[in-house]
């Protein structure tokens, strides 16, 4: 795949692996539209040439809102790289369900809506890579995670669905499993797990699991790296269904 004047559309591009994918994929040559809440924290990649889009994916009007912007400035999208996303632990008895739906809403109605919006805009180029960022946490589960790990195993099914409906298109749906990677994500997962569980019958628990990530995290890869493999998936003439790494 040729990488000049593509336009590839980032989401979660504030931090980590969302940050250095757009970055990488401007340095070589791409049009990137990086898409965040926290647009405020995007100054140096506005810097790095990357064109900066309030986007909460899970806000209807702000996804089409962003998806059309594109459109009717650049006529296209040739890669959307769904990375918007977190995770939000505490035993599955402590979570509230309010908070259980708004995991799913994030990780993966939010995910698939982006699907929807771009799909027909690729398919009219008949070409086109969708990249869904899920996590080893998509293919085994640990205990105070289940919301997580839920998101993620029905982005796992969901993009194998859909890779085989947009294949005659011209279209590869391509999927990320990152191991443990040094962003804030753990600081975020963590603490909401202290802030449900860790005062309930799970408490030696969570106190347990926060020492084990605290002992393992000096070994996370570096969220360049996933940005590598993003840009090696997207550019590969036939991708695999998936590339893991970290």
């Amino acid at each position: 795949m040729n990488s000049m004047k593509k336009v590839a559309l980032v989401t979660g591009a504030s931090a980590g692996i969302g940050a250095a994918t757009a970055r990488l994929l401007a340095d070589n040559g791409y049009t990137v539209y990086g898409a965040a809440r926290r647009t405020d924290k995007m100054e140096a990649l506005k810097n790095a040439g990357i064109k900066i889009l309030p986007m909460d994916v899970s806000e209807d009007a702000s996804m089409v809102k962003a998806v059309d912007q594109i459109i009717a400035e650049q006529g296209r999208i040739d890669v959307l790289i769904n990375n918007a996303g977190f995770g939000s632990y505490g035993a599955i008895e402590d979570v509230p369900m309010a908070d259980a739906r708004y995991q799913l809403e994030v990780n993966v109605i939010g995910l698939a809506r982006l699907c929807q919006l771009v799909l027909p805009h690729m398919r009219k180029h008949q070409s086109g890579k969708i990249v869904n960022i899920t996590s080893i946490g998509g293919k085994m589960a640990t205990p105070l995670g289940g919301w997580y790990h839920a998101s993620k195993f029905a982005v796992e099914g969901l993009s194998d669905s859909l890779r085989l409906e947009a294949k005659p298109f011209g279209i590869d749906v391509i999927i990320i499993e990152p191991g443990g990677v040094k962003t804030e994500w753990g600081g975020i997962a963590f603490d909401s797990a202290v802030e449900r569980s860790g005062h309930t019958v799970y408490g030696d628990l969570v106190k347990k699991a926060k020492n084990v990530y605290a002992k393992t995290e000096v070994h996370n890869a570096e969220p360049s790296e996933i940005a590598e493999l993003i840009k090696k998936a997207i550019e590969a003439e036939l991708p695999k269904p998936r590339y893991a790494k970290g």
